[in-house]
């Protein structure tokens, strides 16, 4: 495993979320930055004790969410976040900036020494509650030559809470994202936060990327990781991690040490 130098002996690297609460200025804001902080560095103890190889930071909160950029206030709430987790954790840390923000993640990242990021719509175009989100790949990968970036672009395919334009085979939707967008590695979700991947699609992304590394981007959990084994190079696990598998809830300790023993055994 080559996408991050950290992972070099991890077989199936496991990343744990942070899931943000609402941010100052959104409309479910409730807590303040130092509290919101405290919180994060919380959830991110009890990640790193329970043993995850990677962290990964979203504005999960925010909703509803805008479509492309977010503005600068969530730009500087989420980049003094990620530089104390940086200076807390000594883990990779990748940033999302929901829903489609990856130009804005991928500042963040370069400007904490982040690692990777997720982007949800690299290429093509996908209808979502936002509307219609476009490919950002054209100006992505050109900001990251701008800034002389190795930040990793995680991208995913067939993305979860949308549905495709039009007709677009998922054999071409892979390829395109990989061979034309420059996606560094792919995520495949299911249908929706916490809801699990189909074996029969990601079976079906791996027969279409059999080197590119593949994260399952929801639903894992302590039951059903080993299923996951033979295809998947890694996991984004949040949902599944929280008290009473409510994603909004805290880090539960005991959930992380559950699913990083069942995927050892």
């Amino acid at each position: 495993m080559t996408l991050i130098k950290q992972w070099n002996d991890v077989k199936h690297p496991v990343i744990g979320m942070l899931h943000l609460p609402s941010l100052p200025g959104a409309p479910g804001s409730q807590k303040s930055l130092k509290q919101i902080q405290s919180d994060v560095l919380r959830d991110g103890e009890l990640l790193l004790e329970g043993g995850v190889h990677g962290l990964m930071m979203e504005n999960f909160g925010d909703v509803p969410f805008y479509p492309g950029r977010v503005p600068a206030h969530t730009v500087a709430y989420m980049t003094t976040i990620a530089a104390e987790v940086k200076r807390q954790f000594d883990l990779p840390l990748g940033i999302n900036v929901l829903r489609n923000d990856g130009l804005t993640a991928l500042a963040i990242a370069h400007a904490t020494g982040s690692e990777y990021i997720r982007v949800n719509v690299l290429s093509g175009a996908r209808v979502t509650d936002q509307g219609i989100l476009q490919g950002i790949a054209h100006d992505l990968l050109r900001y990251k030559s701008e800034l002389n970036s190795d930040v990793k672009i995680l991208a995913d395919v067939n993305v979860k809470h949308s549905a495709p334009v039009g007709p677009y085979p998922l054999e071409d939707e892979v390829e395109d994202t990989i061979d034309r967008a420059l996606a560094d590695a792919l995520v495949v979700s299911g249908t929706g936060t916490g809801k699990s991947v189909d074996q029969g699609e990601l079976t079906e992304v791996r027969g279409y990327a059999p080197t590119t590394p593949i994260f399952l981007g929801s639903g894992v959990s302590a039951e059903n990781i080993q299923s996951f084994l033979p295809t998947a190079t890694g996991f984004i696990v949040g949902t599944s991690l929280k008290v009473d598998g409510v994603s909004t809830n805290p880090v539960e300790v005991q959930r992380v040490k559950a699913l990083m023993a069942a995927l050892e055994s």
